[in-house]
């Protein structure tokens, strides 16, 4: 996904990193939502402890981006997207959605959110880094964690779940939906 294009004048720089800070608190709150959403599927089903550590874990890490961006919002000044409580609800109906389907398809919901989420960083940093190098410093560390949980649900057969291709299509088609209108609204 290409970064959005730099406004002149004065004030631009500040209502860019706005976007950045607003729109990212809002894809780590979707994220959490989502393991949230799957581990009240499976969570506590027999047989499903090694999925429901893995989510466990993978939501803690969305759980402490999200404590720091929203430590960022309030620093900065920047209000949260209006549409907070539409990406909590969103989130927590993916990630059950895709959990009530099976553990593959769970991973495959990990895997496409991650992929879109990694790009996202990625053309940050690259934005950033001239600029905001210890924000975009950060920004890195949670890419990274972004693509070993995408990483992850590869190693855990995501791939593999029934209707896969269109299921990754529509979960990344959407991310980068929310992506856009969250920088904005």
């Amino acid at each position: 996904m290409s970064q959005s294009p730099r406004r002149p004048g004065a004030g631009a720089g500040a209502a860019r990193l706005a976007e950045i800070l607003r729109v990212d608190h809002a894809g780590e709150l979707g994220a959490v939502h989502i393991y949230r959403g799957q581990r009240a599927v499976l969570g506590g089903a027999p047989g499903r402890e090694r999925i429901a550590g893995q989510l466990e874990e993978m939501e803690a890490h969305e759980a402490r981006h999200l404590a720091r961006f929203e430590t960022l919002l309030a620093e900065r000044g920047v209000r949260p997207t209006l549409l907070t409580p539409l990406w909590r609800l969103a989130g927590f109906a993916l990630g059950a959605g895709t959990a009530l389907m099976g553990e593959k398809a769970a991973h495959a919901c990990t895997e496409a959110v991650e992929t879109v989420i990694g790009e996202h960083y990625a053309n940050q940093v690259r934005e950033l880094s001239p600029c905001q190098p210890d924000l975009a410093a950060e920004l890195s560390e949670f890419q990274a964690e972004e693509l070993a949980h995408r990483d992850l649900a590869v190693e855990e057969g995501a791939r593999d779940a029934p209707g896969y291709p269109l299921l990754a299509a529509v979960i990344r088609a959407g991310c980068r939906t929310a992506i856009r209108i969250s920088e904005k609204i």
